[in-house]
């Protein structure tokens, strides 16, 4: 199976530079700076299993629900999530499926920089894979012994790249949006990774009466029924490395 991720539009993982410094990673953000220490979380390998159910499980579970207000929102149906449960794990492939999601579609915007390359070792790559994809990108790093910054290949220790050059510039690029980093965005929205699923494949046409806003796509799970953000998955619009096809547009539900 290839290792490289391909990438897909101008705003790519690979089109970005992060700072990082001698001492420890460096996260800049509009001149604020921070240092992590990159501690594993569980919640990237929900949302990389949320990513690939969303690619492969099918059926929008929107049958019989209609919204008939711009406020009304429809709590997100759990689904049978093989890693729900005392005595459950994840499925490896899936997150694996999950990473060339986010690495092909939703890196064009977001990012997840408080995953680091070394946390994804055993879970979703091996170490010589994940040394191949980090070195896909180039890190702003430094200073030299002359004091200036260089720029580098990635490393193991950095995080996964951020999509844009810094938060103006991804707030430029979305109408005035700041696309939300996904590092723990299963944690920080209800229905956790339900509603990952459901955002990413519950778009619909608005109902009669409804009317929305220029720029806007209506959404029955996204709070306000408009969300800026438009449809990224299409059903074929991507193989996995497995062989097997994007595909949520399904008669039945088919957990992989």
């Amino acid at each position: 199976m290839s290792i490289c991720a391909r990438r897909l539009g101008s705003g790519l993982l690979g089109h970005s530079t992060r700072n990082v410094g001698r001492s420890g990673v460096r996260q800049v953000f509009g001149g604020a700076e921070s240092t992590g220490s990159g501690s594993s979380s569980t919640t990237s390998w929900k949302l990389l299993g949320a990513m690939a159910g969303s690619g492969f499980v099918g059926g929008l579970a929107l049958a019989g629900q209609v919204a008939f207000a711009e406020e009304f929102v429809i709590h997100p149906p759990a689904l049978p999530w093989s890693h729900n449960g005392l005595f459950k794990s994840y499925n490896h492939e899936s997150l694996r499926r999950g990473f060339q999601v986010y690495s092909q579609v939703c890196a064009a915007c977001h990012s997840m920089e408080k995953t680091y390359w070394r946390q994804l070792i055993g879970v979703t790559h091996s170490d010589i894979e994940l040394k191949a994809l980090a070195a896909e990108h180039m890190y702003v790093d430094g200073p030299d012994d002359e004091g200036k910054m260089f720029e580098r290949p990635g490393k193991l220790v950095d995080e996964l790249p951020f999509p844009y050059p810094n938060n103006k510039a991804a707030r430029a690029a979305n109408n005035g949006a700041l696309p939300p980093d996904l590092s723990h965005i299963v944690f920080a929205r209800d229905g956790k990774e339900d509603y990952i699923f459901h955002l990413l494949t519950g778009y619909t046409d608005a109902p009669a009466g409804v009317k929305v806003m220029d720029g806007m796509h209506y959404h029955p799970y996204f709070g306000g029924n408009q969300i800026g953000m438009a449809k990224a998955l299409y059903e074929g619009v991507m193989e996995y490395e497995d062989g097997k096809l994007l595909m949520f547009l399904c008669v039945r539900m088919c957990v992989v």
